[in-house]
C-alpha cells in the first residue's frame, strides 16, 4: 500500500501527459483534416466556407480573353507575312520559268523535251534576271552591286554511249563547274563573250542537272494598310533543270527561300501608324503583367500544396508508423496548375517576341507563332478544370479520363494496320498510280469524246403535260456521262 500510494503522483502526472499529448494530436488531426477539406474545395465551395474570393478563376477568364485577341491580331499580321512570300514565289514562277502555266506538274513546275528547249529554258532565267526592274511587277531588286547569277552543271566525267548497239562506256564520278554572271556583266558587251561560252555547251547524255541561283531583296508594302510598319525580305531562288532520269523528260523546280530581314533604314511618315504600333505594344504589356500574376499564384498553390503534403506525410508516420503511398502524394500534385503555368511561361516569351517583332527589332515570326499558338491551346485546355466542378460535365470529364488509356492501345493497334497496309500500297500500286487525275479529272475515252462532240442532234425538244414525266427525263449536261454496258 505504501508503494502503490508513494507512486500514485507521478503516476498521475503520465497519465496527464499523455491525455495533453493525445489532445494536442487530435487537435493537429482536425486542423489537418480541415486544411484537406479546404484545398481538395472547387472555387466555389472556397468562397462559401471562408469567403476566399477566386482570384486564380478571374485572372484566368481575363487571360483567356487577353490572349485570345493578341492570338488573332499576330495571326492577321502573319497571315500578311505567308500571303506575301507565297505570291512572290508565284510570281517568280512566272517571271523566270519559260511557258509555265500557272500550275506545278506534280511536285515540280514544268518539263521541257527537247535539246532547244533547254538552251532557251536557261537563256530565258538570264534574260528576264537582266531585266528585272524594267518587267517585275513587284518591289524587287538585287542584292548588291556585286551580286548576280552563279550557274552550275553538274555532270558524269566523259565516255561514250551508242544506245543503238547497247554500248555504255561512262565514268560515274561526277564533276561540277560554275559561271557567276554579275547584272553589270550582262549588260555590257561582255555578256557575248560569256554567253557564248564552251560552258553552255551540254552534252546532254552525261549531264546530270543545271542549277541556277540568285538572290533578291524586296520591301512588303501591304502592311502600311494595315497600319503597320513595313519588313524587308531577302529571297534565295535557285532554279534546277533535273536530268538526273535521262529519260527525256527534264523537270525544272523552282525553290525559294525567304527570310525576313531588319531594314536598315526605314522612315514611314504616319502618325497613325505609330499610335497603332503603340496601342498594340501597351496591350502586349497587360498581357506580360496577367500572365505574370497568373504565374505567381499558381506556383503560390503548388508550394502550399507541398507543404500541406509535408504536413500529412509527417502526421501519417507519427500516428500510423508508416509511410504515405505515392499515389496519394500525387494528389497533391494539381496537373492543371502546372500547364498553367507552363503556359503562362510560353505567353510571356512570345509576347516579348511579339513586341520587338512588331517595333521591327527582330522577325522570329515562327517561334512566335509557335509559343503564342501552344499557349492559347493550353489555355482553353485549362478552362476544363472548371468544367470539371459542374455535375454535368463532370461527368464527361470523368468518361474521357477513363476512356483515354483503352483509346490510345486502339490507335496503337490500328497504327500497325495501316501503316502496313500503306507501305503494301505504296510498293505495289504506288509506280502505276497517277495523283494527275484527283486535280485534272480522270483521261476522256474515245466513247466519251465522241458523244461529247455529237451533241443534242438526233433528239427532240418535246413538252408534255404530264408533271411526273418531267422528274424522269435526263439532263442535257449528263450526256457526255453515259455509261454503256
Amino acid at each position: 500500500m505504501e508503494i502503490s500510494l508513494k507512486y500514485l503522483p507521478g503516476g498521475r502526472a503520465a497519465t496527464g501527459r499523455n491525455r495533453m499529448a493525445q489532445s494536442d494530436l487530435d487537435l493537429k488531426e482536425m486542423a489537418l483534416k480541415e486544411d484537406l477539406k479546404f484545398y481538395f474545395m472547387n472555387p466555389c465551395e472556397k468562397y462559401r466556407a471562408r469567403r476566399q474570393i477566386p482570384w486564380k478563376l478571374a485572372l484566368q477568364i481575363l487571360k483567356i480573353l487577353m490572349v485570345t485577341t493578341q492570338l488573332i491580331f499576330f495571326g492577321l499580321s502573319n497571315q500578311l507575312v505567308v500571303s506575301f512570300k507565297e505570291e512572290n514565289t508565284i510570281a517568280f514562277k512566272h517571271l523566270f520559268l519559260k511557258g509555265y502555266s500557272g500550275v506545278d506538274e506534280d511536285d515540280y513546275s514544268c518539263s521541257i523535251y527537247t535539246q532547244q528547249d533547254a538552251y532557251d529554258s536557261i537563256f530565258y532565267v538570264i534574260n528576264q534576271y537582266r531585266q528585272l526592274k524594267n518587267i517585275s511587277l513587284g518591289t524587287l531588286g538585287y542584292e548588291h552591286e556585286g551580286s548576280g547569277l552563279k550557274i552550275c552543271k553538274q555532270q558524269y566525267k566523259k565516255g561514250a554511249m551508242l544506245p543503238s548497239n547497247d554500248t555504255l562506256n561512262i565514268d560515274v564520278s561526277t564533276e561540277t563547274e560554275c559561271i557567276f554572271l554579275k547584272p553589270q556583266e550582262l549588260a555590257g558587251k561582255k555578256a557575248e563573250l560569256k554567253l557564248n561560252s564552251s560552258f553552255f555547251n551540254l552534252e546532254f547524255y552525261r549531264l546530270i542537272q543545271v542549277e541556277i541561283s540568285f538572290k533578291l531583296k524586296g520591301i512588303a508594302l501591304q502592311t502600311i494598310h494595315a497600319r503597320e510598319l513595313p519588313d524587308c525580305y531577302a529571297f534565295q531562288n535557285t532554279i534546277t533543270f533535273n536530268n538526273g532520269a535521262h529519260s527525256g523528260k527534264i523537270k525544272i523546280y523552282l525553290d525559294s527561300d525567304t527570310d525576313i530581314q531588319e531594314c536598315k533604314d526605314w522612315h514611314v511618315f504616319s502618325s497613325v501608324l505609330q499610335k497603332n504600333t503603340q496601342y498594340i505594344l501597351v496591350f502586349d504589356g497587360f498581357v506580360i503583367l496577367s500572365c505574370f500574376a497568373s504565374l505567381i499564384l499558381c506556383t503560390r498553390s503548388i508550394v502550399l500544396a507541398l507543404r500541406l503534403q509535408k504536413r500529412f506525410v509527417n502526421y501519417f508516420l507519427e500516428k500510423y508508423k508508416r509511410h504515405v503511398c505515392h499515389a496519394d502524394r500525387l494528389e497533391f500534385i494539381n496537373g492543371w496548375y502546372v500547364l498553367v503555368i507552363i503556359s503562362d511561361v510560353m505567353t510571356i516569351i512570345g509576347s516579348i517576341l511579339k513586341m520587338e517583332i512588331k517595333a521591327k527589332n527582330l522577325t522570329s515570326y515562327d517561334v512566335c507563332s509557335i509559343l503564342l499558338g501552344t499557349s492559347t491551346l493550353f489555355v482553353w485546355v485549362g478552362v476544363i478544370r472548371y468544367l470539371g466542378y459542374f455535375q454535368t460535365y463532370n461527368v464527361l470529364i470523368l468518361t474521357m479520363q477513363a476512356s483515354l488509356p483503352k483509346v490510345l492501345r486502339f490507335c496503337c493497334c490500328a497504327g500497325m494496320i495501316y501503316l502496313g497496309y500503306t507501305f503494301c500500297g505504296w510498293i505495289v500500286l504506288g509506280p502505276y498510280h497517277e495523283k494527275k487525275y484527283q486535280q485534272s479529272g480522270f483521261p476522256v475515252t474515245d466513247l466519251h469524246e465522241f458523244l461529247k462532240d455529237h451533241g443534242n442532234v438526233g433528239y427532240r425538244k418535246e413538252q408534255t403535260s404530264m408533271p411526273f414525266i418531267c422528274c424522269c427525263r435526263r439532263q442535257q449536261s449528263d450526256d457526255n456521262l453515259i455509261l454503256i454496258n
